[in-house]
């Protein structure tokens, strides 16, 4: 299960804006992204993983990964910043 990981880390974010922080501040170590997410909205996050050297998971869903990190809504992205 991809999501596996996402769901026993210790510290994650969830969200757009604050996976992008936590790349540029060099805290993620593992980014989660929902293929059904906005382009416009995923497109920064994949280059600064893509930089950066973070490996990206792709995931089918906004509402499966919001399920993942605990959260009634969709996300478009997630990030593990510490296992």
């Amino acid at each position: 299960m991809a999501y596996k990981r996402l769901i026993s880390a210790r510290k994650r974010t969830v969200g757009a804006k604050q996976t992008l922080k936590a790349i540029e501040r060099g805290l993620a170590k593992v980014v989660y992204v929902a293929q059904t997410a906005d382009r416009h909205v995923i497109e920064p996050i994949l280059q600064n993983c893509l930089q950066k050297g973070i490996p990206v998971i792709r995931v089918d869903s906004m509402q499966a990964l919001g399920k993942a990190c605990r959260i009634e809504v969709g996300c478009a992205a997630a990030a593990i910043t510490e296992d």
